[in-house]
């Protein structure tokens, strides 16, 4: 393949180059016109388009986010009342035997939540509400009863490992019918230019991708498969560790382990307490320090790297605290809330912050509001980037949409409607954001993972500097126009 009349991101805007590409691979780029047309090349007239490497989401439930898209959407709900009425008539719409919603945000709500509301609408009808977040969810008594659950507290709510336990069995889909749903999602993250995702779904990644790319000689997607601790052993019986290849273009990831709570649920453990609760609430953790130190060790010893889920302060610290000890590098996934100390430590313990900066702009009232005496501290992107953190931009999805450009967006401006950027001073650049939302870049010997896009991010940024709710929403739309992924094309909208 030869891509013509490219114009490469962070290149001078005047420079046109030709692209070729032979076994996955780019093993030329001349000023255009230079290299000669072939019968053995096809050839994709960019007209003088932004050529960009592939996008990666660093962090991704695919599996859940696939379901997910075709569950009751609750994220409009201000209320638990609007929830309420969001399931009632979702349920006139399926025959699914249990009705399940998800994505609402509880945080802001003036009126709590309880079994008995749901049951005033849902009659017989078994309903389960995901939060946002998917660390708590609400169920009616008829799901209580049908899914023999007892550790519900009065209002019908579980939360954390119970929460995940109940995910667990109520992904009762068929394998075949959920693996459809996840090749629909892989479509759409190729439009919107993914070439790659960490995949940190809750269940066993290792048997799903081995199903899904059974015979598979060719891949439209990199995914690196993440490892739960329950499913720890089992991969190292096999031999499995951090980078070996389980199916064509699928490789084990990391050790992923959630140690605390989050900011909606209330449950990230902080130094201080929450805000503006009635008790002295300050989160929780899920498991001992011991148990973490012991998981760690047994990464270090079997080749497996660590992501370690932490979103408040005081988990943060005790997580970087435990990598420093045993001299361990690895991820922090979310690292929403620093102390102004982790920073420096972060870095200084090689450790890469995989975060997810639409959660600033979703997160900011709920922050505002909880950890209003500690909100200059949150998804603090500058401040890491500054002390020399790697960063690695996800989104979460299905907590939000697995589009990295609307990461990028939030990370550039911190706002994403007409109100101002949420604290500026820790916005990072557009090729600042590209950096930690990439893997390679457009070289000779560079695998074949790549983007047109329909404008150039850098121009935006210019024109728009003065305007960061026009140039999140420039950015949010900014057009993906090809995308490629080892050598193939995946996604076109130019031809």
């Amino acid at each position: 393949m030869i891509l013509r009349r490219a114009a490469l991101f962070g290149r001078p805007e005047s420079e046109r180059v030709d692209i070729e590409i032979d076994h996955g691979t780019i093993t030329a780029i001349e000023y255009s016109g230079h290299l000669p047309s072939s019968n053995e090349h096809e050839e994709i007239d960019v007209d003088g388009r932004v050529v960009a490497p592939g996008l990666w989401d660093e962090h991704v439930h695919l599996g859940m986010w696939a379901e997910y898209r075709r569950r009751v959407d609750l994220t409009a709900a201000t209320s638990p009342d609007e929830a309420a009425q969001a399931m009632a008539e979702g349920q006139k719409h399926t025959d699914d035997a249990i009705v399940i919603g998800a994505g609402f945000r509880d945080g802001l709500w003036s009126v709590p939540k309880s079994r008995a509301l749901l049951d005033h609408y849902s009659g017989s009808r078994p309903w389960v509400l995901w939060s946002i977040d998917i660390h708590s969810c609400w169920l009616n008594s008829a799901a209580i009863e049908r899914l023999g659950v007892t550790n519900a507290d009065q209002d019908g709510v579980l939360r954390e490992n119970d929460a995940f336990a109940l995910a667990g069995r109520l992904s009762d889909v068929p394998q075949a019918t959920r693996d459809e749903w996840v090749h629909d999602a892989i479509a759409e993250a190729n439009s919107r230019g993914v070439v790659g995702v960490v995949d940190l779904d809750l269940d066993d990644t290792h048997a799903n991708w081995t199903r899904r790319r059974a015979g598979a000689d060719a891949f439209t997607l990199r995914v690196e498969a993440g490892v739960y601790p329950q499913y720890l052993d089992e991969a190292i019986a096999r031999g499995d560790r951090t980078g070996t290849p389980i199916a064509p273009g699928v490789s084990v990831g990391p050790l992923k382990v959630i140690t605390d709570g989050s900011l909606n649920t209330r449950t990230a453990y902080c130094f201080e307490p929450y805000l503006g609760m009635d008790s002295d609430n300050r989160g929780s953790m899920n498991f001992t320090t011991d148990y973490l130190e012991g998981l760690l060790t047994q990464a270090k010893e079997h080749g497996f790297m660590a992501a370690f889920h932490a979103i408040g302060d005081e988990a943060n610290d005790i997580v970087i605290g435990l990598f420093e000890s045993l001299q361990l590098q690895g991820r922090i996934e979310h690292a929403q809330l620093l102390r102004s100390d982790a920073f420096a430590r972060l870095a200084k313990a090689g450790l890469v912050a995989s975060v997810q900066p639409q959660h600033a702009i979703d997160d900011r009232d709920v922050a505002d509001k909880y950890w209003a005496d500690r909100s200059e501290r949150v998804i603090a992107l500058r401040s890491m980037h500054d002390k020399g953190v790697t960063l690695a931009l996800g989104s979460d999805a299905p907590v939000s949409a697995l589009h990295p450009l609307h990461q990028i967006a939030a990370a550039v401006t911190r706002t994403d409607d007409a109100r101002g950027p949420w604290h500026p001073e820790q916005r990072i650049t557009v090729t600042e954001a590209f950096e930690a939302s990439t893997r390679t870049s457009v070289d000779v010997g560079q695998p074949a993972d790549l983007i047109a896009l329909g404008a150039d991010p850098l121009w935006l940024e210019r024109a728009m500097s003065h305007d960061p709710s026009a140039l999140s929403q420039a950015l949010r739309s900014l057009p993906v126009e090809l995308a490629i992924v080892d050598g193939r094309v995946t996604h076109d909208a130019i031809r």
